[in-house]
């Protein structure tokens, strides 16, 4: 799944017509590679006269000099080697790939001075150069004439001490590519495409990598008396699914982990319709099932050894003469009944049968759901961190350290008895909003009456899902949240 990048471990490669990329830390002297890609030690005076310091992902673009096989030379900065996490060796990769423009054959020096390279350093710098390379351009029927000179394919040659052990580690690395692109994909996609009935069909396609995709209908979901779901998806012509994705790769005797994802393929608001302007951007409310999905395709690719649930609620929510009202009451699958305040607090809703029904079928170890679930937590937290809600501390405190680890960063927000009477309500067991004051908090409120005692988290990816801001990883309006962070968490934690 790295596209475009054919990447490959070695000790040596040969440099003829290529871009050579070299790495270079602060005060450490000339970078490893640049005497074999210049043998005349021309460059040297071009790098002191530029004033190159070899800050933290500054670059450096040469022509090569005469006497050099290669066509172009990159200088790399990482900063201070003891200040470099995990992270900033995915944040190389895609700083990297960013200048290999019309290259078709790329040589990366991976080794520098005063930097002893792991393998694993390695094959999160190559992750950088797959998620780097992401574009969703299909509907662009007008290429730029740049895009037009740009190699179809490009042969990456990644030189390391330790390239034996990184390329054992290289299809770890294109199953969580695969599953952040794919889930990238999903938020892409404009709503005509992606319905609630497509969405589940791509789903299925996970049955390639051996996961088990069951597909329960509207009829299913009435058995069932899930009515909260389906009180959403009323309004909309297109009819609701639930995806139940089951990996088994741990042991039979073993209880699963479960992940829940909120899919609204859009999101009008319902009866209670949204202003006109940034709506479209609704069709991204669907980003927690596509992390879940992207999630399920990491670890069934990368064949983890654990059993593992994703469960996503696809709806569409619309202001029809049939869709939910204000005032309405609902009786969820749990038995909970629920007043309808806001139709546009939709995503709690198709949650609350979701979670219910991944307990109760399942009896997982824990649940973590993930959903666009509101627009306090982006006021709260911006782009930079997801909301964290958790009844249990040694969940919480393994996500934020995976978090921290992939750069897809948490911050733990409170939950309480004070917070869970905003939402009681007059007429029914709880009310679907309790307004604009902790609107976050009351969401997770909400949420957590249909979780029982089991470990559970909630991960409001509202701010980090969708319209994220750019970085060297991702220019793509989708960012893909989620699948590295919760891939980080089961290989650190929950594998056997």
């Amino acid at each position: 799944m790295s596209g475009k990048y054919e990447i490959r471990f070695a000790t040596s490669a040969p440099l003829e017509k290529t871009l050579a990329v070299m790495l270079q830390v602060a005060d450490q002297g000339a970078p490893a590679g640049l005497a074999e890609a210049d043998p005349q030690g021309v460059s040297a005076r071009a790098v002191e006269i530029s004033g190159f310091k070899a800050k933290s992902m500054g670059t450096l673009e040469l022509i090569a000099p005469g006497g050099s096989a290669a066509d172009r030379l990159l200088l790399l900065g990482l900063g201070k080697p003891e200040a470099l996490t995990a992270h900033d060796w995915l944040r190389a990769g895609g700083a990297a790939a960013a200048q290999f423009k019309s290259s078709s054959k790329v040589v990366v020096f991976l080794d520098a001075p005063g930097l002893q390279v792991s393998a694993r350093q390695a094959a999160d710098f190559a992750l950088g150069v797959m998620l780097r390379g992401y574009t969703f351009d299909a509907y662009k029927t007008k290429k730029k004439d740049d895009d037009e000179k740009l190699p179809k394919k490009v042969a990456v040659t990644i030189v390391t001490g330790s390239h034996a052990e990184a390329a054992k580690l290289l299809d770890d690395a294109n199953a969580v590519a695969g599953g952040v692109l794919l889930a990238r994909d999903l938020v892409n996609l404009p709503p005509n495409v992606l319905g609630p009935v497509e969405f589940a069909e791509k789903a299925r396609q996970l049955e390639d990598l051996g996961v088990e995709v069951e597909i329960l209908t509207e009829k299913d979901m009435d058995e069932l008396k899930m009515n909260a779901i389906l009180g959403v998806a009323q309004g909309s012509a297109r009819p609701p699914r639930i995806a139940v994705m089951q990996w088994k790769g741990g042991k039979a005797k073993d209880a699963p982990i479960a992940f829940v994802g909120k899919g609204v393929v859009f999101d009008s608001g319902g009866i209670s319709i949204k202003p006109g302007a940034g709506m479209e951007e609704m069709k991204g409310d669907m980003g927690g099932a596509a992390a879940v999905t992207g999630l399920m395709h990491a670890l069934a690719a990368r064949k983890a050894k654990v059993n593992a649930i994703g469960i996503i609620g696809l709806v569409e929510n619309m202001p029809d003469g049939n869709a939910q009202r204000p005032g309405d009451i609902v009786t969820s699958m749990s038995g909970q009944t629920i007043e309808i305040i806001n139709t546009d607090a939709e995503g709690r809703l198709v949650l609350a049968d979701a979670l219910w029904y991944c307990n109760d079928r399942f009896k997982p170890r824990f649940m973590i759901n993930l959903a666009t679930l509101t627009g306090a937590i982006l006021v709260a937290l911006g782009n930079q961190h997801a909301g964290l809600f958790s009844n249990d501390d040694e969940l919480a405190a393994r996500l934020s350290a995976a978090g921290e680890a992939t750069g897809e960063k948490l911050w733990r927000m409170p939950l309480g008895k004070e917070y869970d009477k905003m939402i009681d309500s007059k007429f029914a067991d709880m009310k679907n909003s309790a307004g604009r004051h902790a609107g976050a908090i009351t969401a997770a409120q909400f949420l957590k009456r249909y979780v029982g005692d089991t470990p559970w988290a909630h991960l409001d990816v509202a701010g980090t899902a969708m319209n994220s801001p750019s970085s060297e990883i991702s220019q793509s309006w989708a960012s893909g949240y989620g699948v590295r962070l919760l891939d980080r968490l089961v290989r650190d934690h929950y594998e056997t």
